[in-house]
């Protein structure tokens, strides 16, 4: 049986984390949200690895990939390390998978160059935000704002926040609690969070989602606390060729909730 490869690599002068198992079969990229990592798919990729050739990556700044320094934390470069990452890897007719901001990377990916990828699968997908404002951004070039941000965020309980995205909350054990705290133990990861703050764009306008022509199948937890599942409906009327599914009783994190679900469709869609 394949195994699936766990380490560090350099794409785009950024050292990053990555979990792949390559074959013959159809590429897959896996992309997690916001204050995540691949642990978002741990799940998933079992099963996907019997029919996929499968490629997730930690986003710098996130998980246990490089807190650069030098990267721009935005939409556009993010979509750019993407589309490095495919070349990378050599996936021809790619299916990218984005969970929640890693969504609307993945949509910007899709824009950008959409002749490397075939379908994209959307999950709870981050939709329709708008910049931080300005007051905000100029904040982030303030010496201590890390230690403001750095505070607040290690206020907040871990397991409380993962209640916020699941709905079935007998799912939330001590490995999960560890694997999402994991990055909050880091300095540099408040810095990449201040940048991403400080460099962000909005997400795509309706006008500029109209123009990706690109198959795609929105997926939504009906529970979802985090982007909620009006989100999802605005998309699938923006979007030229999108179908919506949505599963009752389930929150944010449907790659936990409903991975078997979630696996079939990932399998019917592809096919």
């Amino acid at each position: 049986m394949d195994k699936v490869k766990k380490g560090m690599i350099c794409i785009a002068g950024v050292n990053v984390y990555c979990e792949y198992l390559l074959n013959e079969k159809p590429p897959i990229l896996l992309i997690h949200g916001f204050v995540s990592s691949t642990y978002t798919f741990n799940r998933l990729i079992p099963l996907l690895k019997e029919k996929f050739s499968v490629v997730a990556i930690d986003l710098p700044g996130f998980g246990r990939s490089e807190k650069s320094k030098t990267f721009v934390y935005s939409f556009e470069s993010y979509a750019a390390f993407i589309a490095e990452c495919i070349d990378h890897f050599q996936l021809d007719g790619v299916t990218i998978v984005g969970h929640s901001m890693g969504g609307q990377i993945a949509l910007y990916a899709a824009k950008r160059a959409p002749s490397k990828i075939k379908k994209l699968i959307l999950i709870c997908s981050s939709g329709y935000l708008k910049r931080a404002r300005k007051s905000l951004i100029y904040c982030t070039y303030i010496p201590f704002f890390r230690f403001f941000v750095e505070r607040y965020i290690r206020m907040k309980d871990v397991k409380k926040s993962l209640e916020n995205v699941v709905y079935n909350r007998t799912l939330i054990n001590k490995e999960m609690m560890e694997e999402f705290a994991r990055p909050l133990l880091e300095k540099d990861f408040y810095r990449s969070l201040i940048r991403l703050l400080r460099y962000r764009e909005g997400d795509l306008s309706s006008e500029q989602l109209r123009e990706i022509t690109i198959p795609t199948l929105l997926i939504w937890g009906e529970e979802d606390q985090v982007v909620p599942l009006s989100v999802g409906k605005r998309l699938v009327e923006d979007l030229p060729n999108a179908n919506l599914i949505t599963y009752e009783k389930t929150g944010h994190l449907v790659t936990e909730e409903r991975t078997e679900e979630l696996y079939d469709q990932i399998l019917s869609y592809t096919s």
